[in-house]
């Protein structure tokens, strides 16, 4: 734990602009007086504006939505106290500074900076490092006109809980201070407008968090989030142990749905499937079969036999023949049905590798390439087919490896050389030195770093180059491998 530190005063800000540094959206607040450097005290927040401007105008619209619900949730009696912060820096801006600039950094409009000169010959503007404390405190409201008020007692803090990593910080102070542009404008308004669904919609909230680390709203602490879904898809194994064969059926569904299948025989809930078929999906390929659970028996000729004859009468002769055929089963075949699953190239996996196959794609979204382990489903040898499951689960745990060390690999470099971009070439030099899962050429890096920095994975940055030579990359966030 960091050294504690007693604050025994907090400073007067509007509530939105508190809620701002406490989002990580900003690192800068307006105080009323010049603050000193190295000084720590609590964030107020007060219903005063800083200028007598409409909301409409004084903030930036993506934050309005932030603006009017905290307008609506003050209450008259008590404010509550949820960080404290400390002055980096605090600069006296005049005229002379680009007040645009300043606004695309902050949430304030150009023209509330304009008010607020035009009442007076400066602006303060303060750099904080902002810090959650362990628990909110309640205050009486206080007269909100000063500076700073006194708390009614002490509190004791640490730096624990950073609201930005230092690196963030370190970066966001150098955009501000060199007053450069945000670099992904068009994201700030999607996450704006994610934020009106993002209580509501649990995809809607995980890309809101995905944008706000790309955004650099947020630490860049690695974080697994566990999926809701965990708490079924770790009961697959079990139950397909057991005798309990329609919520076996069911399970099977709801991972295969979970994969990305999807089809008119893939409702999960149903008892049975279409035709009787316990599953068929359409899409991205037609793929039919069978569950069997069982406790101790063996797995007669009965499972793939019914699967072959309810394939062909419910399907037709060439749809059935041109599907994946798998049986997911997890007692031990007799030498019948593995004969006739063998013969009818029909492929037999065990219950715990179809969970480990969806818990892949759980905690790394998007990893499974259903039109790749087709490749792996539709070759010999057919049977007993775990193996060449389990082959292709490998790959994708290697590929995710190979990302999150090439990650590591640029972040090290950066912080070593205090570098903020690096070229292939570079990077390619500390990759070969860095103990590396599987030898890359330049090209080959490169191909993965385009991969790492496109807006849908956002865990690198890209300056295009004349050619990929040239191209550059930094570090936004780091891809965590779940240990399990």
């Amino acid at each position: 734990m960091n050294n504690s530190i007693v604050i025994y005063n907090a400073l007067s800000l509007p509530a939105p602009d508190v809620e701002a540094l406490i989002q990580g959206r900003m690192i800068a607040a307006m105080p009323q007086k010049l603050i000193n450097s190295g000084q720590n005290f609590a964030l107020y927040s007060t219903s005063l504006s800083t200028n007598l401007l409409p909301k409409e105008e004084q903030y930036q619209s993506n934050f309005l939505p932030f603006v009017q619900a905290l307008i609506n949730d003050i209450d008259s009696e008590k404010s509550v106290i949820k960080a404290w912060a400390r002055c980096e820096w605090c600069q006296m801006l005049d005229k002379s500074k680009s007040l645009k600039s300043i606004s695309c950094l902050t949430i304030w409009t150009t023209e509330a900076l304009e008010v607020i000169l035009a009442q007076r010959p400066y602006i303060f503007l303060a750099y904080l490092r902002v810090y959650l404390l362990s628990e909110p405190q309640e205050i009486d409201i206080q007269n909100q006109s000063r500076h700073f008020v006194p708390l009614p007692s002490s509190l004791t803090v640490t730096e624990d809980n950073p609201v930005l990593s230092d690196r963030i910080f370190a970066q966001r102070r150098q955009q501000l201070e060199k007053l450069e542009p945000p670099q992904h404008p068009e994201l700030e308004e999607l996450q704006s407008a994610l934020t009106q669904i993002s209580n509501t919609n649990p995809a809607a909230k995980e890309l809101d968090d995905d944008i706000r680390k790309l955004l650099g709203w947020s630490s860049d602490k690695p974080e697994i989030t566990l999926d809701s879904d965990l708490a079924w898809i770790e009961k697959i194994a079990e139950v397909g142990n057991s005798s309990d064969g329609q919520t076996f059926e069911k399970l099977v569904r709801r991972g295969l749905l979970k994969l990305g299948f999807t089809g008119s025989g893939m409702n999960p809930d149903a008892t049975g499937g279409a035709g009787g078929m316990d599953f068929y999906a359409e899409a991205p390929f037609p793929i039919v079969g069978e569950c069997k659970a069982t406790k101790t028996e063996k797995v007669s000729d009965g499972t793939p036999a019914q699967l072959l004859k309810i394939g062909l009468n419910h399907l037709g002769k060439f749809q059935y023949e041109n599907a994946i055929k798998l049986i997911v089963a997890s007692g031990e075949l007799n030498n019948f049905a593995l004969r006739t699953a063998t013969e009818h190239q029909m492929n037999v996996i065990r219950p715990e590798t179809l969970q480990k196959l969806v818990e892949l794609q759980t905690h790394h979204k998007n990893s499974i390439n259903l039109l790749e382990l087709k490749e792996y489903l539709r070759k010999a040898p057919f049977g007993l087919a775990d193996d060449k499951v389990n082959s292709y689960i490998d790959k994708v745990g290697q590929n995710i490896k190979l990302r999150s060390h090439i990650i590591q690999v640029l972040r090290n470099y950066l912080e070593l050389t205090k570098y903020e971009r690096a070229g292939v070439e570079a990077l390619h030099a500390a990759y070969i030195t860095s103990n590396p899962p599987q030898p890359l050429e330049s090209k080959e890096l490169h191909e993965i770093l385009i991969e790492l920095s496109s807006p849908l994975t956002g865990y690198l940055g890209r300056i295009k180059g004349s050619d990929w030579r040239n191209d550059r990359f930094y570090y936004l966030r780091d891809l965590p491998i779940n240990s399990k």
